[in-house]
């Protein structure tokens, strides 16, 4: 049983960007005051003022119970934290904070670069009080802005804490299932981005439908392997944090990671765009790092590794999509 003080009220997110934004709209919905920590000024100044986020959610009007804020002194006496951070800025973010002894509810989907570790591991290292959730699942940030329907997992190794969370989260139209599998919850947040970037090349080059089902579905194999060698269960990969974002995230241009490869693959520099994006495709980041810990480990991932080389810049479309189509006939089930 957790010793976190039962009466989960009022909620701070971490990260002022779309996905950030949509979730305090979802926890201010019910009217309850949401603070939103932002590091750009004129995003808090716009969602104090005329309750909007022109930067990453233009068009969209707030509820007024959100309050944001740049000070990480006016998030005192909250009762968790909602993490919405970039993944490799995560532990930055929060080693500047005053870690609480509150929950964390980690909402970022990567793979730390610097040590190869998951988010949940490096919120532990940093703030070694504070019991760690994931909330994860196919989620467009505008969608769960807009109160469209939307289903998502919540991880939490307590399941006191957890049935706590979910219901502090929940709402009629972001549907919020519990499980106890941190680890794969997170492994599939963080794959499904690298293999969405293989989708848009895909769409991009014009190779049709055919091919991009196929890449699901053996994408899909990748990221169960890794998961289930990092300890995953394989019924959550099978679930909404894995398959499901994974075919959301690989089927649509509002997909960061998508449109990314479908510029790749439409001829565009990889570094270029990289270098021109204010929002943040997480699989370009992951990707290196992904790539690195499943050859450490000897995990079989072709497709992550034929993004990594396209992104580094040590391949071609033309060599990598060879690389592929080469490989030798195998079990579909290995």
């Amino acid at each position: 049983m957790s010793e976190i003080d039962p009466n989960i009220e009022r909620v701070a997110v971490i990260g002022g960007g779309a996905w950030g934004t949509a979730l305090a709209q979802v926890l201010a919905a019910d009217g309850r005051e949401t603070l939103l920590w932002a590091l750009e000024d004129d995003v808090v100044t716009a969602i104090n003022r005329v309750h909007e986020n022109p930067v990453y959610l233009k068009g969209l009007k707030l509820s007024p119970a959100i309050r944001a804020t740049a000070n990480f002194s006016d998030l005192a006496g909250v009762d968790a934290w909602v993490v919405v951070t970039p993944a490799q800025h995560m532990r930055a973010v929060l080693s500047r904070a005053p870690c609480p002894n509150m929950p964390l509810i980690l909402c970022s989907k990567g793979i730390e670069d610097r040590s190869g570790r998951l988010l949940h591991e490096v919120a532990r290292e940093v703030c070694t009080t504070s019991p760690v959730a994931v909330l994860s699942g196919p989620t467009f940030a505008h969608e769960v802005a807009a109160g469209l329907p939307t289903a998502v997992t919540l991880a939490c190794e307590d399941a006191e804490l957890g049935a706590r969370l979910r219901d502090r989260i929940a709402r009629p139209t972001f549907r919020t299932y519990l499980s106890d599998d941190v680890v794969g919850a997170e492994i599939g947040g963080a794959v499904k981005n690298v293999l969405a970037i293989a989708c848009g090349v895909v769409d991009g080059r014009g190779l049709g439908q055919n091919a991009r089902a196929a890449l699901i579905a053996r994408g899909f194999a990748e990221m169960t392997r890794f998961g289930l060698a990092l300890g995953a269960k394989r019924e959550t990969l099978a679930g909404l944090s894995g398959l499901g974002d994974l075919v959301l995230t690989c089927s649509s241009t509002s997909s960061r990671n998508f449109s990314l490869g479908r510029a790749i693959g439409e001829g565009r520099d990889a570094a270029a765009l990289m270098a021109d994006r204010r929002t943040v495709a997480e699989g370009a980041f992951t990707a290196p790092v992904l790539h690195r810990v499943a050859e450490a480990k000897g995990i079989d991932m072709p497709i992550v590794a034929a993004v990594n080389a396209l992104l580094s810049g040590n391949a071609g479309i033309e060599s990598v999509l060879d690389g592929l189509l080469s490989r030798p006939p195998r079990d579909e089930t290995l």
